[in-house]
């Protein structure tokens, strides 16, 4: 408790403030202001970004960017009302004329609050709550944060507009007239435009994922307003209009691959051996193939069948998972080559059409030599191509996993920001170039 001294100073210092010329009290108000905004971001940054920086949780680095925001703007909007209470006095009439100004201002951080939180809290609780052992298709969710959120946003703008003496309905039901008059002269651009409102909220893919539509495949690169581009492998961008991939079959090879993981995805590829091969020991040599293959998964396990008996081929048919999508053309490239390398040192034969030679040149023995030694100097230096592009692709992909947890600090500023996702794009782009071999 103060003492008698000390609450008799405070009373000295505020008949000083009030005794002072009102322009003095205008600054004294905005400093006050200006120096708890200071004083808040000052904590902001030093206990509470240091405390979420800290933590496991995904959810509190999204919501201390706009908490701090919105806070320092209540806190602006609140100094200036009091300092304009403090100057003016509460009766005078320019301050019972922006009274209802500044509620609704109140009203519209309340909201904008309770929105963030809704858009970042609910998909945590749901997914909380929901089966680990199912995929789990990100935007499931979106459905219902979008209702809510348009919920408290419908009410807060009511109880804003209330205050400013409006009526909200009357304004929708002016609007309404209106916009039946502009939908009828862009039928179709509004359907582009509400389509796209349908794809956020459905979020059947996100920017990155690799989906296919209409025989077309790559990965996306933007949602817009009104189309979707997609740049395929060959590095040919197609921009599909928003109506159109509603009303198409999407397919996305991101997602689904089991057991939640959505990028993982299977492997399938066919070899035919000649007839006289021995089946068991065709399957035990590609099976371990498969096992040594850093590309495919132990669980589920890599599976050998003998899928078919061909009119010149007994064709057996591999199965593996592949962790990543993107490491799928690599996988394929690494088990291929290895198999035909297998297969010599082992001796089975992969068949090959034949045809009766009529005539042939006979080659000097000075041909065949200049030939082997062809080979092997080309086979170096493939083997230094093939190990200078995994260090590059390896490279790339770590430094995408860098990106994405700097990505994560709640603290980067726009640009920053703007320009790690510029080159995330960027190695994205670098790293789809590995998968163009097999297409």
């Amino acid at each position: 408790m103060l003492s008698p001294k000390h609450m008799s100073a405070i009373s000295d210092a505020v008949d000083t403030l009030n005794g002072l010329d009102p322009w003095m009290q205008w600054g004294v108000g905005l400093v006050s202001t200006l120096l708890t905004v200071a004083i808040v971001r000052t904590l902001m940054r030093k206990v509470v970004l240091d405390f979420v920086k800290a933590t496991s949780f995904d959810w509190d680095d999204k919501l201390y960017r706009p908490v701090t925001s919105r806070m320092y703007g209540f806190i602006l909007f609140g100094g200036t009302q009091l300092t304009m209470n403090w100057v003016l006095g509460k009766e005078d009439e320019l301050n019972i004329s922006l009274e209802p100004i500044f509620q609704a201002a109140y009203i519209l951080f309340a909201t904008s609050l309770t929105s963030v939180a809704m858009k970042v809290m609910i998909p945590v609780i749901i997914d909380r709550f929901s089966n680990p052992g199912t995929v789990t298709v990100s935007g499931s969710n979106s459905l219902i944060v979008f209702l809510l959120r348009a919920a408290a946003w419908f009410g807060g703008l009511y109880l804003a507009f209330s205050e400013l003496g409006i009526e909200l309905v009357g304004v929708l039901a002016s609007l309404a007239v209106f916009s039946l008059i502009i939908g009828l002269a862009m039928q179709q651009t509004l359907g582009n435009i509400i389509n796209s409102f349908m794809l956020a909220l459905d979020q059947p893919f996100e920017v990155g994922d690799r989906i296919e539509v209409d025989n077309e495949i790559g990965s996306v690169v933007s949602v817009g307003i009104l189309s979707t581009k997609v740049l395929t492998n060959e590095e040919n961008l197609v921009v599909i209009p928003n109506n159109h991939l509603v009303n198409s079959t999407v397919i996305n090879h991101a997602r689904g691959g089991g057991d939640g993981v959505g990028r993982r995805i299977s492997l399938v590829l066919d070899i035919g051996v000649e007839y006289d091969e021995d089946i068991a020991h065709v399957k035990y040599t590609i099976l371990q193939l498969m096992r040594e293959c850093p590309y495919i998964i132990d669980k589920p396990e890599p599976r050998v069948l003998l899928n078919e008996l061909g009119d010149f081929a007994k064709i057996f048919r591999m199965y593996g998972w592949v962790e990543d999508y993107s490491d799928e053309f690599v996988a394929k490239d690494w088990l291929l080559k290895n198999i035909d390398e297998r297969f010599a040192k082992e001796g089975i034969g992969i068949p090959f059409p034949t045809a009766i030679e009529i005539a042939a040149d006979t080659k000097s023995s000075y041909n065949k030599q200049r030939k082997a030694t062809n080979v092997r100097a080309a086979r170096l230096k493939m083997i230094k191509e093939d190990k200078a592009l995994l260090r590059e692709r390896a490279a790339a992909k770590e430094e995408i996993e860098a990106v994405n947890e700097r990505l994560k600090d709640p603290d980067l500023d726009r640009s920053e920001r703007a320009a790690l996702e510029e080159s995330l794009r960027e190695l994205n782009r670098v790293l789809s170039m590995f998968e163009a071999g097999d297409n």
